[in-house]
């Protein structure tokens, strides 16, 4: 008996169009809409990763510009916190710089 793949392809071909349904001028090209899903998934991949990145890099603009109020860098803040052995992350620095003033500025004073 032979295998009919049909009704295994056709749903293949419908997975791939759907997932390009609203990119330009796919319309029900099966083999322009494979590429396209393919380069968004590379695209949405690289996205992922830079994502990460900027995140950093805001939470670094944000934690300098609050230390900059108590006349200090932000490299020199960060050396000072490991010297004093303070374990806390860039990310939560940037919530209190940005939304408990009063907490991050008791962390600077314990750093000075």
């Amino acid at each position: 008996m032979r295998v009919k793949r049909s009704l295994a392809g056709r749903r293949r071909h419908k997975k791939v169009i759907k997932a390009a349904k609203g990119y330009r001028a796919i319309g029900k090209r099966f083999k322009t809409a494979k590429q396209a899903v393919m380069r968004a998934g590379i695209s949405a991949y690289v996205g992922r990763k830079l994502k990460k990145r900027q995140a950093r890099s805001l939470w670094i603009v944000r934690i300098n510009a609050a230390v900059r109020e108590y006349e200090m860098s932000y490299s020199v803040f960060m050396n000072k916190l490991r010297d004093k052995n303070i374990l806390i992350n860039r990310k939560m620095l940037a919530e209190l710089a940005v939304n408990h003033k009063d907490s991050f500025k008791a962390i600077v004073e314990a750093v000075k």
